[in-house]
């Protein structure tokens, strides 16, 4: 009998994770040809110059723009195989503060639809999504550039291939094939820790520790645990939780829109987080700089959203879906 439990329970996780990758690679995969157009074409210098004054303020390289723009239009996993294609040495700062912005800004097209969904308008989205993670970054780098800290070379476990500069399209796309497969590998082992996490409590534990913030930015209990939901696991998680009781009317506008502000900047907390560890990013600063940054932010915006009346909040900032 355990070893039918057994049996079962990898057999889900193989199915979850190839439902998971095959979303994520119909996705990537064009992305990467595209990318491979844009390089071959001489389009890597002319996107590094258009990015490079953003990356410069944060203290990163300028072809580094095209890692972010790569997961701000597709995801993490899409920049960071730009990101390993690039194959730049860069210091423990330097990929923390990449890291960060990749993590409070990705996927905007996807996750800005599910946010509209949920009755909270694009602008809002992307403004304090790349805002915040352009802020974010820039927070971090000069706080590293003050204390002259994190300045070793960052260990990344997630290597390139190994193409050669006179490479043929053969082993460029013989690469790419081996980075999917890995990319695989990361899904899987991800969700069997998500499992493991799950099992023994720990979400549980960071349930408990999270419900304070969210009192302290003005988020009813009607919405906390919706909101915890996407924290822990993801915005496409909590935030179609959120969609619902929106529908519904169950929870207030103000309620809602500072949830679906709170899931933009910080969700998937665990998954997203391990994700950037695989470049040698500083935990503390993705993990608890990130946690710390997001719940004053929004709680600045739900005092900034005070100052409007029912009838302008609506207007501007949030469409009712109920």
């Amino acid at each position: 009998m355990q070893t039918d439990k057994i049996s079962l329970f990898f057999k889900q996780l193989i199915q979850d994770s190839l439902q998971v990758t095959w979303t994520l690679f119909r996705v990537m995969i064009p992305t990467i040809i595209i990318f491979k157009f844009i390089e071959e074409l001489g389009g890597i210098t002319y996107l590094s110059q258009v990015l490079g004054p953003v990356m410069s303020a944060v203290g990163l390289p300028s072809e580094l723009g095209l890692v972010w723009a790569a997961t701000l239009l597709v995801n993490i996993y899409s920049g960071l195989l730009v990101f390993i294609n690039l194959n730049m040495e860069l210091t423990v700062a330097q990929v923390s503060v990449l890291g960060s912005m990749m993590l409070v800004a990705h996927a905007l097209p996807v996750e800005g639809a599910i946010a509209r969904q949920a009755g909270v308008s694009l602008w809002s989205t992307i403004l304090v999504r790349v805002g915040g993670g352009f802020l974010f970054g820039y927070i971090l780098h000069l706080i590293y550039e003050a204390t002259d800290s994190s300045q070793q070379i960052a260990t990344v476990l997630w290597q390139q291939t190994g193409l050669g500069a006179d490479s043929s399209l053969f082993d460029w796309g013989l690469a790419q094939v081996k980075n999917l497969i890995m990319i695989y590998v990361v899904i899987l082992v991800l969700m069997l820790v998500l499992k493991i996490l799950k099992a023994v409590g720990i979400e549980a534990l960071m349930t408990k520790a999270l419900s304070p913030f969210l009192k302290v930015l003005g988020i009813s209990r009607d919405a906390t645990n919706l909101t915890i939901v996407g924290v822990t696991l993801g915005l496409s998680y909590g935030g179609g939780l959120l969609i619902q009781e929106a529908r519904k009317g169950h929870i207030q506008p103000r309620d809602i829109f500072c949830s679906i502000m709170l899931l933009n900047l910080l969700h998937s907390l665990i998954e997203d987080t391990l994700l950037i560890l695989l470049i040698g990013a500083d935990f503390s600063a993705i993990f608890w700089g990130r946690m710390i940054f997001s719940v004053l932010l929004v709680a600045m915006l739900s005092l900034f959203l005070r100052l409007f009346v029912t009838e302008r909040f609506e207007r501007y900032f949030y469409r009712s879906v109920a």
